[in-house]
């Protein structure tokens, strides 16, 4: 018998929609407070992920999602890089 493989599902911190894992990117955060984006979704510490398109990471900017998700405050630079990956 085969194993059907399930698919990692993951929630967009901005949108609250339940993604497949590998449509989404990580933003993650040690317990120093550093934040980086998390491309093969295995770094350590807090994870939020978000889906990439510039009007979500522009929104997650705005509300602050990302810094109340991972509990630190998110650098500017993140924001640009993430827009900078972002697919629209």
């Amino acid at each position: 018998m085969n194993k059907v493989k399930k698919t990692p599902l993951r929630t967009c911190v901005v949108t609250k929609e339940v993604c497949p894992k590998k449509s989404l990117i990580r933003v993650a955060c040690t317990k120093e407070g550093l934040v980086s984006i998390d491309l093969v979704g295995k770094a350590p510490g807090r994870g939020a992920y978000l889906k990439l398109s510039k009007e979500v990471i522009l929104l997650a900017k705005k509300t602050k999602a990302l810094d109340k998700k991972l509990e630190a405050i998110v650098p500017d630079e993140i924001y640009e890089e993430l827009l900078k990956l972002a697919h629209d």
